[in-house]
């Protein structure tokens, strides 16, 4: 479905530009792209009160992990944030937020 609704055109919302430009994550919007076209779905939220939206994991520049929350829309797809996840929080791998 996210990939679907790229395939007209992304809308990054201010969150995520916010998010994506932060001097300690310095996402390119070709990172995104390539998140959203290479990447895996590792959430659904379709219940999200914002609308229908998904979690999805993929790599950016230097094989970094990125996460990136995507809704669908008729017309575009809306990025809503991204963000490097920190190893920290998540399992080996970043599909799973870590117990600890």
């Amino acid at each position: 479905m996210a990939r679907q609704a790229a395939a007209k055109r992304y809308l990054f919302l201010p969150h995520a530009v916010r998010q994506m430009s932060r001097p300690d994550r310095m996402i390119t919007t070709s990172e995104v792209h390539a998140v959203i076209d290479h990447g895996r779905v590792i959430a659904d939220y379709p219940e999200d009160p914002r609308g229908h939206s998904c979690l999805l994991l993929g790599h950016g520049l230097n094989g970094r992990a990125i996460h990136v929350v995507c809704s669908p829309k008729t017309e575009y797809l809306a990025v809503v944030t991204a963000y490097v996840p920190a190893a920290s929080k998540w399992n080996h791998d970043y599909t799973a937020r870590s117990e600890t």
